[in-house]
């Protein structure tokens, strides 16, 4: 993908030409988590295969839309699905659509996924806030020409995951009760689940939770200087001691399990962004 610009403007001239709406909020759905969606009103979606330089998605859990449209007023462009590195795709296809949001004019993002958690006081169903990361992925969505009008060619990723979106969400969780932990996601290119030597090596070098997922979006929003907002449904313990096998299914159950807290705390956090304008 060495014209990215270029597609990604091809892209973003084709949806609006479908809708008047002027997003500011984009958002990244997860596995089992793309009910948010239907509280989008006015909303125009379209599939992932109909987008100029989009991909279709592969993966159970993905509906693989883009929806515009607005909640309580704001303007939101909402990816219900996502591609991942494990489906084949390069780092720079799976990134893509963020590229294209910050083309259409969001310049905040908020990024959701499915994880396990290696964290012992996480149980599933709960939420984590991600206060950082670390890349055990093997590709870097940067890696290749840098294209300056995006960014710079060494973005600086001290502080990847916004304080202030961050404050919004532990404000939010407290005020619906729904149990938020934070800690540190751990991206792998998947699709196979993890060893018990491998979990135990992760949580180790600092994970709190491990995902097959997210972390290029991140650098590359983060890359063009959008606010990003992490969130992961803990759906499985990962404490590298499990006897039983794991399956997507399982993962799927209980993301649609925790979908209703989720959507409340994702409107909870919207509503303080709002507000904060």
């Amino acid at each position: 993908m060495d014209n990215e610009w270029e597609l990604a403007a091809e892209a973003a001239s084709w949806i609006q030409k479908q809708t008047e709406a002027k997003v500011t909020v984009g958002a990244v759905l997860g596995s089992g988590l793309g009910r948010f969606a239907e509280e989008l009103s006015d909303e125009v979606s379209f599939s992932f295969a109909d987008i100029p330089g989009f991909l279709p998605s592969t993966v159970a859990g993905h509906a693989g839309r883009l929806i515009i449209g607005y909640y309580d007023g704001v303007p939101m462009c909402v990816m219900q699905g996502r591609y991942h590195y494990y489906e084949g795709h390069a780092m720079k296809e799976m990134t893509f659509p963020i590229r294209v949001m910050w083309m259409l004019g969001c310049r905040h993002l908020i990024v959701t996924n499915a994880c396990g958690g290696m964290n012992g006081a996480f149980s599933p169903g709960h939420f984590m806030l991600i206060t950082d990361h670390i890349n055990q992925m093997g590709d870097h969505p940067l890696r290749g020409a840098n294209d300056e009008r995006f960014g710079p060619r060494f973005p600086d990723l001290s502080s990847a995951y916004d304080s202030q979106w961050q404050d919004w969400a532990r404000e939010a969780a407290r005020e619906k009760d729904i149990p938020l932990h934070e800690g540190v996601y751990a991206a792998i290119s998947g699709p196979s689940y993890l060893t018990h030597a491998e979990l135990k090596m992760l949580a180790m070098l600092g994970g709190d939770a491990v995902g097959m997922s997210t972390v290029p979006e991140v650098i590359v929003a983060r890359h063009m200087g959008m606010r990003v907002l992490g969130l992961s449904c803990v759906t499985d313990m990962a404490l590298g001691d499990a006897e039983e096998a794991l399956t997507h299914e399982e993962v799927i159950a209980v993301a649609a399990e925790a979908e209703g807290n989720f959507v409340n705390l994702l409107k909870g956090i919207l509503q303080r962004g709002k507000e904060s304008k």
